[in-house]
């Protein structure tokens, strides 16, 4: 299974989150599948978008495409560090969280 990790600061969560959330039509059509947003515990500007994809090129092409540069610009962020990664293995330890 694809998936990509998106490390970035933002300028406002606020600002980006709708920015964000306008998107996902875009995200969906291009191949995102499912998506976490987790923030640095000690910096809410600072946040990881963690997604699932169909393929990884369809995220490289999604996440390199010009649209998207202008996008990640009208949402305030600044220098994305992405990772692009293959799932290996997953499994669950104990159930009764």
């Amino acid at each position: 299974m694809p998936y990509v990790l998106i490390i970035h600061e933002v300028a406002d969560y606020c600002a980006w989150k709708s920015v964000f959330d306008a998107a996902a039509g875009i995200r969906r059509a291009a191949g995102e599948i499912a998506y976490q947003v987790l923030k640095y515990d000690t910096d809410p500007n600072r946040i990881v978008h963690f997604s699932q994809w169909r393929s990884l090129r369809a995220a490289r092409d999604f996440f390199e495409s010009q649209k998207l540069i202008e996008i990640r610009a009208k949402a305030g962020v600044k220098a994305p560090e992405f990772i692009y990664l293959d799932q290996m293995e997953s499994g669950v330890l104990d159930g009764s969280y």
